[in-house]
């Protein structure tokens, strides 16, 4: 594919349609209330994965490394966004040596944009936390981002895996919270009128500030 055609594949513009406004004069105080009512506004317009975000970390030679995973909660009284992962995988151990991290969301039908930024505390998993059987399963499967010598291999330990039921417990299964010291939500206008809103947490709590988009 020729680097022009690629050019021709990405020019149309983005967000040319029609897009929810964005008050910012009117947010709440705390950053979590107005992500909720963000989030809630994206499940009613049926945007795909709406609870899918992309964690960002570093590994140990100081290089981004994002990934993309589930939102699981979110924590108001923390001002905490809670996600689940296998301490043992490559995020988690980034976490263990660095526990700072970025979180960012797009939901591109409404062109919003949510970057969060903050210290990540792990707990390990309550025994109680319900998991999906193929979820569970490749928990129990384990060497996350190891290399694999065929996909045969793979089915072969995760059926083994899935028939082991609730049986065997799922080590190093663990609860993250990535608590904001900041927050930004990024409102989208076909005109690129855009509104960008930052929270700053300090010891006196939050501020609110506008940014030039």
């Amino acid at each position: 594919m020729s680097e022009e055609l690629v050019r021709e594949l990405i020019a149309r513009p983005p967000m040319v349609r029609e897009l929810p406004g964005f008050d910012a004069e009117r947010a709440p105080e705390e950053p979590a209330p107005l992500f909720v009512e963000w989030l809630r506004g994206a499940l009613a317009a049926d945007v795909p994965d709406a609870q899918v975000v992309t964690l960002s970390t570093v590994d140990a030679e100081g290089m981004p490394d994002a990934r993309v995973l589930v939102l699981r909660d979110v924590d108001p009284a923390r001002s905490g966004w809670v996600f689940w992962a296998d301490a043992d995988s490559p995020k988690g151990r980034q976490l263990a040596a660095d526990p700072r991290a970025a979180m960012t969301v797009y939901w591109p039908q409404l062109g919003r944009q949510v970057r969060v930024r903050g210290t990540v505390r792990a707990v390990p998993a309550p025994a109680a936390l319900t998991r999906s059987p193929g979820a569970r399963a490749a928990s129990l499967v384990g060497r996350q981002s190891e290399p694999l010598g065929s996909a045969a291999e793979y089915d072969a330990a995760f059926t083994a895996a899935l028939a082991a039921g609730p049986a065997l417990p799922v080590s190093g299964h663990t609860v993250y919270t990535l608590e904001a010291a900041t927050v930004e939500f990024w409102q989208g206008d076909p005109s690129r009128r855009h509104v960008r809103l930052r929270y700053e947490r300090s010891a006196a709590g939050w501020s609110r500030t506008l940014l030039w988009p």
